[in-house]
């Protein structure tokens, strides 16, 4: 009996329910939040577009202006969606709080990737170098040839592709070789103690003004700056473009070879003399033993 009188009370709530005017009240409400939806990727789109534009005006980087117009789309979209839902009459603080939830969980669980998004952003922000420099990089040595959000992607001398995570880039030291149009070539060379100093002085100054890659100024110089064990220690100091660099730096090394030893001077080299002692057992030299064995005893001198 219990179980028909429920039954009866709900077959008179569901006579009292106007199907059809519920039907139109959710069918407006769900047609709202289309069009809102709509009407906000829309808008998202135009707005996402026109910061781009207002980046592009302020010079900004390409990498960085597309990205942060993908967040700034991407949290217009969360919006748009979030209204959508409260035109429902869903509750809107138990979304937040459900994305919110769900941020920090993917949060932790990309910390790294954040990372490399954090250092990649400060890489085109602070331009410690551009696309077709050549630097030195997380202990890699290379041309940058792309710059990316999470990755920078660099061709090393031998023409090898390597790509980085940005966050290895921004916690080592950056060496960026072709950030000015100059730079400084040093060639060391040793001479003989017995060489005349003077000579080989103008000997390297006269090959560096002769180099027509070498820049008048500042002047090349030439320093002595050791006196090592076997040689006297100089170095020519001279400025050329940062693009001629390594082919000046072979040039003068061959010309520094030829020229020296064409002006009758010398570049020592280390040189040992290795004197080897054998002895016997009881403290003996072993070449005295054999000169024994070998010898008469009137041709050996008397022992002492």
């Amino acid at each position: 009996m219990a179980l028909e009188a429920e039954v009866q009370k709900s077959l008179q709530k569901l006579e009292g329910i106007n199907f059809l005017a519920e039907a139109e009240r959710w069918g407006l409400k769900l047609l709202g939040a289309v069009l809102i939806l709509l009407l906000g990727i829309w808008l998202a789109k135009r707005l996402s577009k026109g910061l781009d534009r207002a980046f592009e005006r302020a010079n900004m980087e390409a990498t960085l202006r597309g990205f942060l117009r993908n967040i700034a789309y991407a949290a217009m979209l969360v919006i748009v969606v979030v209204a959508a839902l409260q035109s429902l009459g869903v509750p809107t603080t138990s979304v937040m709080a459900v994305l919110g939830a769900a941020g920090l969980a993917i949060g932790l669980a990309l910390k790294d990737s954040l990372s490399n998004i954090a250092s990649g952003v400060m890489l085109i922000m602070q331009r410690p170098f551009h696309v077709g420099d050549m630097v030195q990089a997380a202990g890699i040595e290379g041309t940058i040839e792309q710059v990316r959000v999470f990755q920078t992607r660099m061709r090393t001398v031998d023409n090898r592709s390597v790509i980085i995570p940005n966050s290895l880039i921004t916690t080592a030291p950056i060496i960026n070789f072709t950030a000015n149009t100059k730079r400084r070539v040093d060639i060391k060379v040793g001479v003989g103690y017995e060489d005349d100093l003077r000579v080989a002085r103008e000997t390297l100054l006269e090959l560096a003004d002769e180099h027509p890659k070498l820049l008048k100024e500042p002047k090349p110089e030439v320093l002595v700056l050791n006196l090592s064990e076997s040689s006297v220690d100089l170095e020519l100091r001279a400025w050329v473009p940062t693009e001629d660099l390594v082919r000046v730096r072979s040039d003068l090394t061959q010309g520094i070879r030829d020229r020296i030893i064409a002006k009758g001077l010398n570049i020592p080299y280390p040189q040992r003399d290795l004197h080897v002692y054998h002895h016997d057992d009881d403290g003996r030299p072993l070449a005295d033993l054999l000169a024994r064995s070998v010898a008469d005893d009137g041709d050996l001198p008397p022992k002492a």
